[in-house]
C-alpha cells in the first residue's frame, strides 16, 4: 500500500515538474520570437532610412533642433490654404465665370462684377414651369463668406417671397450659407428648391401662405395668373429701373383725363 502510494506521488511530481518546463519553455521561445520580429522591424526601417530622413528634415543650422517633416508638411498645407483662402476676390471671379458659362443669362450692373441679374426659369413639374424671372444678385466684399443678396425683380406669388420688395426667405442664404456653396447652387438647387417645396408657416406673403394652406388649386391658379402676367420672357427683357413707354403713356393719359374731368365746370 505505501509502495503504490509513493508511485503515485513521484509520478504527479513529475507529471507537474513536466507541465511548468513546458510552459516556460513555450514562453521564452515566444519570447525570443518576438524579440526576433522587433529586430527585424527596426532593421527594415533603418533600411529605409525612416527614424531620421522620412520623419525628420535636417536643419540648417546644427545647433537648432530638427523640425519633423510632417509637422512641416502640416504647416505648409495651412500657409497654403490661408493663401487660398484669403483671396475672395479671386473666388467671386471665379464662380461669376462658372455662372456666366452655364446656361444662365448674367447682365452685369454698372460693368460691376458684385451686382448683376440673372435670368432664372421656374423648375419644371411645378407651378412656376415656363415663367422667367430676373433676379438680382449682390455679391458683397467677404464673399464667399458672407452669403450674397438675392430678390426677384419682376413679381412672384410665392409664400416665401415678398410680392412688393421681391426679397427671398430662404435659410441657407440667410442663416445656413456656408463658403463651400457657389453661385451655380443658388439657381440650380436652392432657387428651384424653394419654389418646388414653399413653406407656408414661415411666410413673407402671408395672404400666398394662408391661400396656399387653405385652398391649394386656388394658390396654384393664382400662382399662374401671376407668370402670365408678370413673368414672361418679354417681362424680363425690359430694364426694371425704366418703365415701360407704353406705361408712361398710360400715367400720363391718366393724369390727362383727371385733370380734364377736373376742369369741366358743372351746368
Amino acid at each position: 500500500m505505501s509502495e503504490s502510494y509513493i508511485i503515485c506521488s513521484l509520478f504527479s511530481l513529475s507529471s507537474t515538474l513536466f507541465l511548468a518546463l513546458l510552459f516556460f519553455s513555450l514562453l521564452f521561445t515566444f519570447m525570443v520570437f518576438r524579440s526576433h520580429l522587433y529586430i527585424l522591424y527596426r532593421l527594415s526601417l533603418l533600411s529605409e532610412g525612416v527614424f531620421f530622413s522620412h520623419f525628420y528634415c535636417k536643419p540648417n543650422n546644427p545647433s537648432s533642433s530638427a523640425t519633423p517633416l510632417y509637422l512641416k508638411n502640416t504647416k505648409e498645407k495651412k500657409v497654403k490654404s490661408k493663401t487660398k483662402m484669403s483671396s475672395p476676390s479671386k473666388r467671386r471671379d471665379m464662380d461669376l465665370m462658372k455662372l456666366m458659362m452655364s446656361d444662365y443669362k448674367v447682365d452685369m450692373i454698372n460693368d460691376g462684377m458684385q451686382e448683376f441679374y440673372v435670368d432664372f426659369h421656374g423648375p419644371n413639374e411645378s407651378p412656376y414651369q415656363g415663367g422667367v424671372w430676373k433676379i438680382r444678385v449682390e455679391l458683397p466684399d467677404a464673399y464667399p463668406y458672407k452669403s450674397p443678396s438675392i430678390g426677384f425683380v419682376n413679381k412672384i406669388y410665392h409664400p416665401n417671397v415678398d410680392e412688393m420688395s421681391g426679397s427671398v426667405c430662404l435659410d441657407v442664404i440667410n442663416q445656413t450659407w456656408s463658403p463651400m456653396f457657389e453661385l451655380v447652387n443658388v439657381f440650380e438647387v436652392f432657387l428651384p428648391q424653394l419654389l418646388l417645396y414653399p413653406n407656408p408657416t414661415d411666410p413673407l406673403n402671408g395672404e400666398a401662405a394662408a391661400l396656399m394652406m387653405r385652398d391649394r388649386t386656388a394658390y396654384e391658379q393664382r400662382v399662374q395668373e401671376y407668370k402670365e402676367k408678370y413673368a414672361k420672357p418679354e417681362h424680363v427683357g425690359v430694364n426694371p429701373d425704366e418703365k415701360s413707354s407704353d406705361e408712361e403713356l398710360s400715367d400720363e393719359e391718366y393724369a390727362s383725363s383727371d385733370e380734364g374731368f377736373a376742369g369741366q365746370a358743372d351746368p
